[in-house]
């Protein structure tokens, strides 16, 4: 358990820093799983994103006092705690800015795949109506004069 004002900050910054590499294997593997069309995997993983973004959002509602403190208030232990809390927040950054631009391609991928499907679709509607119409049968005609002896 954190003791100071600045061991809980350093504390929630880790957390997020945890949650947000988790994120980032989790949208690799998103990637992957929508590029090998493997949907039902895809919803594990999308469940599994959705429990850490939670858990993202607990973490940001944690550190919204940290906002409104200005830094030179805060106290550290030592100033080495201090940088590698630096660090760690700067790779925070750097995963959410990853994790967004995987996101774009997945969605990217998703849209093509999309529409590859629906091109398959609109070929297969069209071949079915074109076949259709070869193996309908002509209806009978109504004007038909019957030509057979009945006395």
């Amino acid at each position: 358990m954190p003791s100071t004002n600045t061991d809980l900050l350093t504390d929630l910054i880790a957390r997020k820093h945890d949650c947000l590499g988790q994120l980032h294997a989790l949208a690799v593997r998103q990637s992957e799983l929508i590029e090998a069309d493997a949907m039902g995997d895809l919803m594990h993983v999308l469940a599994a994103k959705q429990r850490l973004l939670g858990a993202l959002q607990a973490i940001e509602g944690d550190l919204g006092p940290f906002r409104q403190q200005r830094p030179e208030e805060r106290r550290w232990r030592n100033d080495d705690l201090r940088l590698r809390t630096g660090r760690l927040l700067d790779e925070c950054e750097g995963l959410l800015a990853e994790i967004l631009q995987e996101e774009k391609r997945g969605e990217e991928r998703l849209r093509r795949r999309r529409d590859e499907t629906a091109a398959r679709l609109q070929v297969a509607q069209e071949a079915g109506r074109a076949c259709g119409a070869y193996t309908e049968r002509p209806a009978a005609v109504a004007h038909r004069l019957d030509l057979s002896c009945g006395d």
